[in-house]
């Protein structure tokens, strides 16, 4: 065989193969599919499987977290938390395991990084380094603040509206509707009012520092916080993806938050409740995102009851999973405390798992 002949398989073979990469569909990103979702707390994800006796750089910023939520005391002034693991970061993730359900390891398994990684309420789920318990698995803020028996007709405003994008009517009916299913339940009536100064209850979109002493920071992370009784502010962090109406499970945001599901929540904390720890309640400190949760179950029908009474025409609470969604009407029907002059400062911040 020639040389020239040599040369010109050798072309037609680069041809083929080039035509045949050029055939080939393209290979996936195995990160295209990665939401770019902010969460706070993802670096938690590097201590899984830490436990008693190490040290961990970054350590501490779980012992923060613990300390936020009320699971561990403030480190002596002046000083700050370290990177071990030690008897009392224990203690604080025992005690944080019990009342999130979880199993009581002592470590930093993966079911309890998983839990801490998920945005959530920031109530402290512990309060001066106590919480009080009702007859269940409710809890109530320290002191068991409660409107008084006097007010049984509150009314409410909702007065900053322009850092949403969400239209007041919308918005009017969404809140009617959370109101009306504690409303269902408890012999408290709840109506909206455009009066501030006849309102008992003010409700209002805003970004970052906003007057309170307790920023909003941005997507995800803290989502809305509201003051125990009788204070009565509502405030929710204009920054989240809400979701006032169609289906949020089906919400094509990866970041998506049901507003209802969150309005449902955070006015049990301004009717006195704290968190719930059964999982399926809505007190219970954490929402994943894309969910609808507004249904009360019994935890939150008795914690609720318990303070004001109940309401002649409630029938019951119906089993998980038989209740269907309430009618658009209402009809039937996620915190950092701080317990300065009687005040509980309430955030609910979102679970969001991947």
């Amino acid at each position: 065989m020639t040389t020239s002949n040599i040369l010109l398989q050798c072309l037609l073979l680069m041809a083929v193969v080039s035509l045949t990469v050029t055939a080939l569909p393209p290979i996936p990103d195995p990160l295209s599919k990665v939401p770019n979702i902010p969460n706070p707390w993802l670096t938690f994800k590097n201590f899984s499987g830490c436990h008693m006796g190490e040290n961990r750089t970054g350590l501490a910023s779980m012992k923060k977290y613990l300390n936020d939520f009320g699971y561990l005391p403030s480190p002596l002034s002046n000083s700050n938390f370290s990177d071990s693991f030690d008897s009392e970061f224990q203690d604080a993730i025992l005690s944080y395991q019990r009342h999130l359900g979880l199993n009581t390891t002592g470590y930093l398994d993966d079911k309890t990084i998983e839990t801490m990684v998920s945005p959530r309420c920031g109530v402290p789920d512990i309060i001066n380094g106590t919480y009080t318990h009702g007859r269940h698995l409710y809890t109530y803020f320290q002191g068991n603040p409660k409107w008084p028996t006097s007010t049984r007709d509150l009314k409410y405003a909702l007065i900053a509206t322009s850092a949403s994008t969400i239209d007041v009517a919308t918005l009017s009916d969404v809140f009617a509707r959370a109101f009306s299913r504690w409303a269902a339940v408890i012999p408290m009536n709840f109506t909206e009012t455009t009066s501030t100064v006849d309102a008992d209850i003010t409700i209002g979109f805003y970004n970052g520092s906003h007057g309170d002493g307790e920023a909003f920071d941005g997507p995800l992370g803290t989502l809305a916080h509201a003051f125990s009784p009788t204070d009565g502010r509502f405030h929710l962090d204009a920054s989240e993806t809400w979701i006032a109406s169609g289906d949020v499970t089906e919400s094509s945001s990866d970041v998506a938050v049901d507003l209802e599901s969150v309005a449902v929540h955070e006015i049990g904390h301004l009717l006195g409740l704290g968190h719930s720890t059964v999982e399926g309640a809505i007190m219970y400190p954490t929402l994943t995102v894309r969910t609808r949760k507004v249904e009360l179950v019994q935890d939150d029908v008795s914690g609720v009851q318990n303070l004001y009474g109940s309401n002649p025409d409630f029938k019951g609470v119906a089993p998980a999973g038989v209740a269907g969604e309430m009618d658009s009407s209402g009809s039937g029907e996620i915190i950092r405390a701080r317990m300065g002059l009687g005040v509980a400062v309430t955030f609910l911040v979102l679970t969001f798992l991947y």
